[in-house]
């Protein structure tokens, strides 16, 4: 659902420039599948639990979706990306330290997946979305006054925040509790609410393809008119100023991550040393149906 799978039809999209070619991430082809991070594995589980039929049926791209998702929730190494930075300072910790922090790369994995290490420090990057200046009831993250653990890393109180001329907030100023330290907390701080983030020093800048449905009809074949009236405007957003883990430097194009709390994510051929480029496969949950429902 939500493609055509007709040749003609996709020659005509790769023609007339809508994709970029027959490996765009957005196309049911098996390049196009392979670029956007679908492993050998979930593209077998999806046949073997389709089957065969001699007739012609429309198969909901969840199903793909849901096979991906549970074979790279055991097997993507988990890291920290931030899509809409905001910076957060932590006035109480020295701005010339650096702490080594250890993080798992899978907690799902039978060995874990290793560890890694992630770079603490007095500046970081925070999700914007993770603040809010007027929270909401049940609002579990950053607010004025609220406390929030950084994952793998402390518990940290939100004491300040400043805007620009416009009224949107540029920084968040917080205090940290050095007895809260994941592992090893011993503040008796309980917080409902953890958020990622990566240090500011550290981080790699990278281009993030944030690719959904090819059209916004589930067939788009059975509609009148002319088929490419039904694309889905909104089929990739690109990110141009994310920061990840500086542990992503060596990332490789054979390997699948996990961006904690955003979806699962693979290196894009496009890369370069200077900028790393990563291709969304599919968000950690089924945000269309919610969004459609």
């Amino acid at each position: 659902s939500y493609t055509v799978m007709s040749k003609r039809k996709l020659l005509q999209l790769v023609n007339e420039n809508f994709v970029s070619g027959w490996n765009d991430p957005r196309m049911p082809t098996i390049s196009g599948l392979r670029r956007r991070g679908y492993t050998p594995e979930s593209i077998r589980e999806f046949c073997d639990r389709i089957g065969i039929a001699k007739r012609e049926n429309l198969i909901e791209l969840s199903l793909l979706e849901f096979c991906v998702r549970e074979h790279l929730n055991k097997t993507a190494t988990r890291v920290m990306a931030v899509l809409d930075p905001i910076k957060l300072v932590i006035t109480n910790y020295q701005k010339d330290q650096t702490e080594i922090l250890i993080g798992e790369n899978n907690p799902e994995a039978e060995d874990k997946g290793g560890t890694r290490e992630i770079p603490f420090s007095n500046e970081l990057w925070i999700e914007r979305e993770d603040f809010m200046e007027e929270p909401a009831k049940k609002w579990f993250r950053l607010a004025p006054g609220s406390m929030v653990r950084l994952k793998h890393a402390y518990i940290v109180k939100c004491e300040d925040f400043k805007k620009d001329t416009e009224g949107n907030v540029t920084e968040i100023h917080c205090t940290y509790f050095p007895e809260s330290k994941s592992g090893s907390d011993t503040s008796g701080i309980n917080v409902k609410g953890t958020i990622h983030w990566v240090s500011s020093q550290h981080a790699k800048s990278a281009e993030i393809r944030l690719y959904d449905r090819l059209f916004s009809v589930e067939s788009p074949d059975a509609e009148e008119g002319d088929f490419k009236d039904y694309l889905n405007p909104g089929s990739i957003e690109v990110v141009k100023r994310a920061y990840i883990e500086p542990y992503m430097a060596d990332a490789s194009k054979d390997t699948r991550y996990q961006f904690i709390r955003k979806g699962y994510y693979c290196l894009d051929e496009d890369s370069t040393p200077e900028l790393l480029v990563f291709n969304r496969t599919v968000s950690l949950k089924d945000a269309w149906a919610k969004t459609n429902k």
